[in-house]
C-alpha cells in the first residue's frame, strides 16, 4: 500500500510543478523547453500511471525505438501542384457535324397488298418507320480533349479527335470560354494534330523531356473524360516504355503506334488529346488509347515525338515531315531465324501491298537504296527496337542529309540521302 501511495503521490507532485509552470503568466514555452517538458512526461509521469493520446501513430521498432509514421503530405502536395499548374491549359474539343432529321413516319405493310386481300387485316392498322425529312440539323457527334502550347492559341491534340474534314470543332477553355477551332495541320504518320483558335495571352502547358521518362514514375492524366466530365484527374505510374499498339474506331481507321508509353493513369473515352503529366506538372505524353477488355491500361504518345510538329507548325503554318520513301519491317531475332539473316537488328526494306520497298523518286530511290537491304545505322545512331527507323526519322527535319549505314547481301556500305517533305500519298 505505501509504494502505491508513493506512485500516487509523486505523480500528483510532478503533474502539480508542469501544471503551475505552464499556468504562469510569464510562461513562454521555446521549442527547447516543449521538448524538455515531453521528456518529463514520456519519461517520469506517464510511467506512474498517466495516459497518452497524440494525434499521430507511433509503435515500438525491433530495438524498442518510437517510430512516428508520416503521411505522404509531400508526394499528395505535388500532385495537387501538378493539376493546378496544368490544369488551365488543358481544353475540351467538341466535334459537331450537319446530320440529316430523322422522323416517325405512318406506313402500311400491308400497303402493296390488292385492296380485295386488305380487308382480312383490319384495315392494316397503324405502324411506323424512321424516314429521312431531306432537312439537317448541326448535332455534337464527338468529342476529346487537348491542351493549349502558346499563348496565341496553338493546342496539340490527337488526329484522331479532329480527323473529319467535314466536322466543324469548338474548343472550351477552362475558365469556360467557347472558341470556334480550325484545324492547322494534321500529322500524316503519328496521331496528331494542331488546331488554333483566336485568343490572346492564354496559360500554356510546360514540355517535360520524354527521353528522360523512368519506369514507375507517377503519371497524371487530365482529359474531357466520356466528353462530359472536363479536366478529370486520374493518377498512376509509367507501366511501360517504348510499346506498339494498334489503335483506331469504326469511322477512322486502324493505326500502328509506336514507341507510346503504357500508362495505368485510367484513359478513357473522351481523353484523347489530353496531357499526360510528371509530377512537376510538365506535359510527358499525349494521351491516346486504350486497352480494350483490360483494367488501367492506357497509351500516351511522347512529347517529344511531338516538338517537331509544333515547331514546325509555328514556322510554316503546316507540319512538315521529312520523308525517306522506304517500306520496311523492323527485324526481330525470331524474324531473323525465319528469314535466315545474320543480324538480328535494323529495318529491312520490303515491300508490301500498299506498295514496293523503295518509292520511285524518293529520297531513298535517289540515294540507291534497294529492297533487302538492311538500315543498320542513322547518323551512327542503331536502329532497333528502341530506336524504329520511323522514330529516328521523324527526329530529323525536311531537307536535311542522313548518314545510313546498311547491309547489302552481307556487306556493310554508307550512303547518304536527303530528306524531303512528306508528299499526300
Amino acid at each position: 500500500m505505501k509504494n502505491n501511495f508513493d506512485k500516487k503521490a509523486l505523480l500528483i507532485l510532478a503533474a502539480g510543478i508542469v501544471i503551475g509552470i505552464i499556468a504562469s503568466p510569464s510562461f513562454r514555452m521555446p521549442l527547447a523547453e516543449a521538448n524538455f517538458f515531453n521528456d518529463i512526461w514520456n519519461n517520469f509521469v506517464l510511467p506512474f500511471g498517466g495516459n497518452a493520446s497524440t494525434s499521430t501513430q507511433e509503435k515500438a521498432g525491433s530495438q524498442g525505438v518510437k517510430q512516428t509514421y508520416q503521411p505522404p503530405i509531400d508526394y499528395e502536395r505535388a500532385v495537387i501542384d501538378s493539376v493546378k499548374k496544368a490544369s488551365p491549359a488543358v481544353v475540351s474539343i467538341t466535334v459537331s457535324k450537319y446530320v440529316p432529321i430523322i422522323e416517325q413516319c405512318p406506313y402500311s405493310p400491308f400497303g402493296d397488298l390488292p385492296p380485295d386481300f386488305q380487308q382480312f387485316f383490319g384495315g392494316g392498322g397503324t405502324f411506323y418507320t424512321q424516314c429521312d425529312t431531306g432537312k439537317k440539323q448541326l448535332q455534337e457527334i464527338g468529342g476529346g480533349s487537348g491542351f493549349i502550347i502558346s499563348s496565341n492559341g496553338l493546342i496539340l491534340t490527337n488526329k484522331h479527335v479532329v480527323f473529319d474534314k467535314n466536322a466543324s470543332y469548338t474548343v472550351l477553355t477552362n475558365d469556360g470560354k467557347k472558341y470556334d477551332a480550325k484545324i492547322l495541320d494534321r500529322d500524316p504518320v503519328q496521331d496528331l494534330a494542331i488546331v488554333k483558335i483566336e485568343a490572346e495571352g492564354l496559360p500554356t502547358v510546360e514540355l517535360a523531356n520524354s527521353d528522360e521518362i523512368e519506369l514507375g514514375q507517377t503519371a497524371i492524366a487530365i482529359g474531357n473524360a466520356l466528353g462530359e466530365y472536363r479536366n478529370t484527374v486520374s493518377v498512376g505510374v509509367v507501366s511501360g516504355l517504348y510499346r506498339t499498339v494498334t489503335a483506331g474506331g469504326a469511322d477512322f481507321g486502324q493505326e500502328t503506334i509506336q514507341g507510346v508509353i503504357q500508362t495505368d493513369a485510367a484513359i478513357n473515352p473522351g481523353n484523347s488529346g489530353g496531357p499526360l503529366l510528371n509530377l512537376r506538372g510538365q506535359v510527358i505524353g499525349i494521351n491516346t488509347a486504350m486497352a480494350s477488355g483490360a483494367q488501367s491500361i492506357g497509351f500516351a504518345i511522347p512529347i517529344n515525338r511531338a516538338k517537331r510538329d509544333i515547331e514546325s507548325v509555328k514556322t510554316s503554318g503546316e507540319i512538315q515531315v521529312p520523308f525517306l520513301g522506304v517500306r520496311y519491317i523492323m527485324i526481330t531475332s525470331d524474324l531473323a531465324k525465319k528469314e535466315k539473316l545474320q543480324i538480328d537488328y535494323g529495318a529491312l526494306l520490303r515491300g508490301s501491298s500498299d506498295g514496293p520497298a523503295i518509292q520511285p523518286k524518293s529520297p531513298a530511290d535517289k540515294s540507291g537504296l534497294k529492297a533487302k537491304d538492311i538500315i543498320l545505322e542513322v547518323n551512327g545512331k542503331r536502329i532497333d527496337s528502341n530506336n524504329p527507323l520511323g522514330d529516328a526519322i521523324s527526329q530529323l527535319s525536311v531537307g536535311e542529309t542522313v548518314t545510313l549505314k546498311i547491309s547489302r547481301g552481307g556487306e556493310e556500305i554508307t550512303v547518304t540521302a536527303t530528306l524531303e517533305k512528306r508528299p499526300n500519298l
